[in-house]
This record gives structure tokens, sequence and C-alpha cells, in this order.
């Protein structure tokens, strides 16, 4: 059995809880300052409720599931190597739309002109 090492980088529960100890313990703080300066609460009687937070983040970063661990330092390289694919399908031709599908404007396109000097024809 592989011993388990937080990774930062890893997706699993256990090694995400790890990293909410800060957040959940600053934002627990902001409450109990928030509702001490209403007159709600007591600080002091608010203690608690952080020891609670404290306490259920380390519950979840210990027992949290490891499905999916990524051990630091290690890479998951497929075991077959596969040649990358194109976004995009390379054997395709342009198929016009049948006739009668075509857009008709009513006034046939003038002619492709064969002057050098077209003023519409930049150099």
């Amino acid at each position: 059995m592989i011993p388990y090492i937080q990774n930062r980088n890893c997706p699993c529960t256990r090694c995400r809880a790890h990293g909410l100890m800060g957040a959940a313990v600053l934002i627990t703080l902001g409450v109990l300052f928030l509702m001490h300066n209403y007159e709600i609460l007591r600080f002091e009687q608010g203690l608690p409720a952080l020891l609670l937070v404290i306490g259920a983040v380390l519950l979840v970063s210990r027992t949290g599931s490891i499905e999916g661990h990524i051990q630091p330092g290690w890479t998951q390289q497929p075991s077959i190597a596969q040649p990358p694919t194109q976004p995009w399908p390379t054997n395709t031709t342009a198929v016009p739309p049948p006739p009668s599908q075509q857009w008709a404007s009513g006034a046939d396109n003038p002619p492709p002109s064969s002057d050098q000097n077209d003023s519409q024809v930049k150099p």
C-alpha cells in the first residue's frame, strides 16, 4: 500500500480539504467579529463555533476520500500512447448546394475583370 502524501494539485477530497482550513477559519472569525459589532453575540461566546469549524475541516481532511489521488512528483501517463487527434476532419471536400437551394439575387453578377487598372482592386 502506498502511503498518503498531501499534494496541493490533487483533485481528491482529502487534498482539497487541507487547503480549506485557512479560508474556513478566516470566514468564521469575520462572522464572529461582525456578530460582536452588532451586539448579537459576544466574541468570547462565539469561540466554540470557531473550534467546531476547525474540527470539521480536520475531520474531512483526515477521513475524506482519496479516490483519484495523485502523489506529489508523480505523473500519470497513459498505458497506450495514442497520437494526437485533429479537431477538424482532414479528408472533406466542399460540396456546393444543389441549384434549387442556391440564393438568387435576381441580378447576374458581373463577369470578373481582367483589367489590371481596376479601381476596386488594390495592389
